[in-house]
Formats: structure tokens, C-alpha cells, sequence
């Protein structure tokens, strides 16, 4: 297989996630604008009901199929082999998904009047499973998932605008969110047969995949509860109102989280197939390099957005959610623990093969998370819920490391390192002086806030050349030869 460029890959995952941001941008603060909170809270309640039973269908399939798969990719019949085993699997998941949904919805009466929205959000169980992404992540296929994106998003703003008119329209809002996420993962199904030929094959060794698909599959599980926890207790402990404050900080968390993680997805195939061939010098230094550009990425990103909350949800959602201001500035701190236990998740443990390890620090986030949700959220509310996650993802992220450190310390134990976050720190303090200049002379909303973004994002820059900055000069080395 032809290699892609790291860099193309990462630009054009960049661009999908940037499409990921455009689509709610566009239609998020037009939906908060159409649909009372409480519409918007039971959008947003019954959506992390179903999230659950996504990650039972999803198992651990994802992680481990990009794990396996990507050293199989050069051999069209063991990758074949390999991934109709992997459809199998992730078929029967899909079936034990929605008989334990079923029964979810028959025996907790609380959710029949949400009933109709769960299953509209469930149908992205079925779609998500036919249409094996993890497929086009292990070659590396950004570009089509890209364009692929660009047309359904379209199509999905049209049909927004067009259904989704009135106060009570939040069903329809469902069934356009389900549409703008899965509507293209027919295609997907169909599209594979360019890279492999996939059929149902349950003559195989189900424990040699089981073992470590359920490994992982638990570390998901612990994952999406102190991610969707905070959502679904708020519902419960207090009510629609909150929630849907709640939903416009993590609305924005969520963006920006994954813009940031599109430069670490592309990695993750790169990096597997690297450990799985022990080439571990071309590993190490592609590590490296990944950690260097997020903390590049990541500090400058969660110091602008505190800066700039209380303007960004004026603007997405109205003034009528400003209160979302403080649990957005707080969410933001888990930004650097999130994206940091990402890396040191998906690209250190997995690929060595410690998903046992993994699964202790997302079960004790987890724990912890529930636990001071129960006494945060009645006192805090959803400033409650906001701290949590930050403690939550800084504790994951520590014991990741921690699990990881014979593999990671060596990488980031140089001066080049060290030298990278001191710049980071220094240049991040030119944003907070740049935002706070602005905001003294700028009145207008929108002129303030574009002025802020693009002056204190020169200012970075130019602060972290004037430092001599290796990762920056790196990424303007690569733009000006591909100029």
C-alpha cells in the first residue's frame, strides 16, 4: 500500500472535524434560538440515554480492529479474513444493544415520554456498526471520509432549516442529527469492497478476539460514564433547564476537543503499525513529535477559549444560556488532561498491549466521577458537573501515564521537550494580554471576538518564533514546501 502523508492526513481529518464544527455552529445557535431549553434538555437527555447502548454495539472493535488491522493492511485476503470476523463480532454486539435497550425503555418508566427520541438517536447504532469506520481509519482514507462528510453535512443543514421551525420541532431535530451522522455509512458498507471483501465468518477463534475486544470495551464503557454522566445525572438530580445549560458548555468542550484530537487520530494506524512492525525508532520519534505539536496545539486553545466563553456562548446560544459561561471555563481545563490521556492511551498503552491497564484508569475516573457528581451536582449544579470532568480526565490521564512511563518518559525526557512547553506557557500569557487589550476597546460581539482570535493567535505565533519554537518552525517548514 502506497504510504500517505501524515501531514495530508492530518489536514484533511483536520477539515472533517472543522466540518464537525460548522455544522453545530450553524445550526446550534439556530436550534437553542428555536427550541425552548427544555426541548434542547430532552434532545440532549435522550441522546447520552443512547450513547450508551452505541458503546455496547461499538464494544472495543474500533481500538482493536485499528490496533490488528493496520498490520494487516498490505494483504487484501488477511485483511478480508480479519475484518469479517471483526463485522461479525460487531453485528451480534449490535443485536445484544437493542434487546438491552428494549428493556430499558419497558421497565424505567421515566423514559417513556423520551421514548420517541431514543429511538430516532438508536437508529446510529445500526448505521454506525454497517458502516466499519474503523475500516477507512486502518488505510488511512481520509479523503473520502472528508468528502464524504461534506456532502451529508450539506444535505443536513438543508433539511434542518426546512423541519426544524418551531418550539416543538425537537424530534425533528433527532431525526437530522441521526441523518447528518450516519446517513453516509450506507456508502461506507459498499466502499469497502475497494480495500477488502467482507462477509459473516464465525469459524474462528473467538477468545483470541473476545479477550481483548471486551478489555477495551470496558475501558469505553468507564469513558463514556464519566463523559455522558454529567449529562444524564444532571437530568435526573435536577432537571431539563440545567441540562440544557449544561449541553451549550459541553457543546463547545466538545468542538474544540475533537478539532484538537483530528492531529492525533491520524497518528493512532501510523503508530500501531509502527510498534506491531518494532520499528520503535521511527516510533519514538513520531511520538514525539505528536506530543510536542498538541501541546503546541492544546495550551494556547484551552487559554483563548477561557478567555473567550462568556462571547462564545452569546453567540452559539443567546443570552439566555450566558449562565453556561463559568462550567464552559471550567471545562476547559480538561483539555489538556483529555487529549494528553488520549495519547497516552491510544497511541502507548494500546499499541504495546496494556488495555488492562487502561481499563484501571478509566474505571477509577469513572468512580470518581459518579461519586462527585452525587455531591457537587445538588450544591453546584452544573459548575458541579464541569468540575468533575476536569478531575476526572486529570486522574485518567495520570495513572495512563503512569502505566506508560517506560515508554513516554524516555520520549519527552530532553531539553527539546522542555524547552516547547516554557515557550507554550510564555506565548500563552501574550494571548491572555491580547484578549484583555481587545476587550477593553471592542464593543461589538462579533468584531471582538474575531479580533481576539486572529490578533492574539498572531501573537502567539510570533511569539513562540521569536523563541525559536522547533514545532512551530517545523509546521511553517512543511506549509512553505508544500506552498
Amino acid at each position: 500500500m502506497r504510504k500517505k502523508s501524515l501531514g495530508v492526513n492530518a489536514l484533511l481529518n483536520s477539515l472533517q472535524s472543522l466540518l464537525n464544527i460548522i455544522f453545530p455552529l450553524v445550526t446550534f445557535p439556530y436550534v437553542s434560538r428555536t427550541l425552548t431549553v427544555s426541548g434542547a434538555g430532552k434532545y440532549n437527555f435522550a441522546s447520552s440515554i443512547v450513547s450508551y447502548f452505541l458503546l455496547i454495539a461499538a464494544l472495543g472493535i474500533n481500538t482493536f480492529a485499528i490496533r490488528e488491522g493496520a498490520k494487516l493492511r498490505d494483504d487484501r485476503k488477511k485483511i478480508s479474513e480479519f475484518s469479517s470476523k471483526i463485522f461479525t463480532i460487531n453485528l451480534i454486539s449490535t443485536a445484544i444493544s437493542y434487546i438491552l435497550l428494549a428493556i430499558l425503555l419497558i421497565t424505567v418508566q421515566v423514559l417513556h415520554k423520551y421514548s420517541v427520541a431514543i429511538w430516532l438517536f438508536s437508529l446510529q447504532i445500526f448505521f454506525t456498526t454497517i458502516g466499519v469506520n474503523w475500516l477507512y481509519t486502518i488505510f488511512e482514507e481520509y479523503s473520502y471520509i472528508t468528502a464524504r462528510n461534506i456532502v451529508f453535512k450539506i444535505i443536513s443543514v438543508i433539511l434542518l432549516f426546512a423541519f426544524v421551525r418551531h418550539s416543538g420541532d425537537y424530534l425533528n431535530y433527532v431525526a437530522v442529527t441521526v441523518f447528518a451522522s450516519t446517513g453516509s455509512y450506507v456508502l461506507n458498507f459498499f466502499y469497502a469492497k475497494r480495500f477488502c471483501d467482507i462477509r459473516l465468518n464465525f469459524d474462528f477463534d473467538w477468545e483470541h478476539y473476545l479477550k481483548p475486544i471486551l478489555i477495551i470495551f470496558a475501558s469505553n464503557v468507564a469513558i463514556q460514564i464519566y463523559v455522558n454522566s454529567d449529562t444524564t445525572m444532571l437530568g435526573f438530580l435536577k432537571n431539563n433547564h440545567v441540562v440544557g445549560i449544561y449541553s451549550v458548555s459541553v457543546k463547545v468542550y466538545s468542538i474544540i476537543a475533537s478539532l484538537l484530537a483530528s492531529v492525533l487520530f491520524v497518528t493512532i494506524p501510523r503508530l500501531s503499525m509502527l510498534m506491531g512492525q518494532k520499528r520503535l525508532r521511527e516510533y519514538n520519534a513520531l511520538l514525539r513529535r505528536l506530543i510536542d505539536m498538541l501541546i503546541v496545539i492544546i495550551i494556547p486553545a484551552m487559554v483563548g477559549l477561557i478567555m473567550l466563553s462568556k462571547d462564545v456562548v452569546a453567540i452559539l446560544g443567546g443570552r439566555k444560556y450566558l449562565s453556561a459561561t463559568r462550567s464552559l471555563q471550567i471545562l476547559c481545563l480538561a483539555l489538556i488532561f483529555k487529549l494528553l490521556c488520549s495519547v497516552f492511551n491510544e497511541c502507548v498503552l494500546i499499541p504495546v498491549k496494556r488495555e488492562s491497564k487502561s481499563l484501571i484508569a478509566f474505571v477509577v475516573a469513572a468512580v470518581l466521577n459518579i461519586g462527585l457528581n452525587f455531591v457537587l451536582i445538588p450544591i453546584l449544579s452544573e459548575k458541579g458537573a464541569a468540575i468533575t470532568t476536569v478531575l476526572a480526565e486529570f486522574s485518567a490521564m495520570a495513572i495512563n501515564l503512569y502505566y506508560g512511563r517506560d515508554v513516554v518518559v524516555p520520549v519527552i525526557r530532553n531539553f527539546s521537550s522542555t524547552y516547547n512547553m516554557i515557550t507554550v506557557i510564555i506565548a500563552s500569557i501574550g494571548i491572555i494580554a491580547t484578549c484583555l487589550i481587545v476587550n477593553a476597546f471592542a464593543q461589538a460581539l462579533i468584531i471582538r471576538l474575531v479580533l481576539q482570535v486572529i490578533l492574539s493567535g498572531l501573537v502567539y505565533v510570533v511569539l513562540l518564533l521569536i523563541m525559536g519554537n522547533e514545532a512551530i518552525k517545523d509546521v511553517l517548514i512543511k506549509i512553505r514546501e508544500r506552498a
